[in-house]
């Protein structure tokens, strides 16, 4: 009989101590990144999300001015090595209003996908994704820490690759 194996799971905590640094955390995500990823941010106004996002852009070749919040088109998509799906899903109601955006359409298709309100309708997300929080530290208001879970295989190794602190 064939054992049933579970995904691969893996959970790094980071701890940034400036948006810049958030920033270029997403730039290392970003240059990582390939067709068919799945990246879940997840905090309160003002945690860093569109900072990490910014930076993810960056990383995967997308030209600084063509980034926007797509708060108000609910998904951009922006060309670069690898093409971006951006989600906002901050004033998505339900399953419904979503599915209206073509949002369905980009997931793990053509591109990586970057979700920022992802806990708005977490069950529109694939399991095999990789899922970021961002929080506040309340001791020093420019320090964010980060609990990365990538979940499956590819997840997992994205984020055992931001476990590490590098220079630059």
């Amino acid at each position: 009989m064939g054992q049933v194996r579970e995904p691969a799971v893996a959970r790094v905590e980071r701890t940034t101590r400036s948006a810049a640094e958030t920033r270029r955390l997403g730039e290392r995500l970003g240059r990582l990144l390939g067709d068919g990823d799945v990246v879940a941010l997840v905090g309160e106004l003002g945690a860093g999300k569109t900072q990490l996002a910014r930076g993810i852009c960056r990383g995967a070749g997308v030209a600084d001015g063509d980034v926007s919040s797509p708060t108000f088109a609910i998904v951009a998509t922006y060309r670069g090595r690898v093409q971006v799906n951006h989600a906002d899903l901050y004033r998505i109601g339900d399953e419904d209003e979503l599915h209206a955006t073509g949002f369905h359409d980009l997931v793990g298709r053509a591109g990586a996908t970057v979700v920022e309100w992802a806990d708005r309708l977490p069950g529109a997300l694939p399991p095999e994704r990789l899922e970021i929080r961002l929080a506040h530290d309340p001791a020093i208001s420019t320090r964010r820490r980060l609990d990365i879970d990538g979940h499956g295989e590819r997840h997992a190794r994205l984020a055992r690759s931001l476990a590490a602190r590098r220079r630059g």
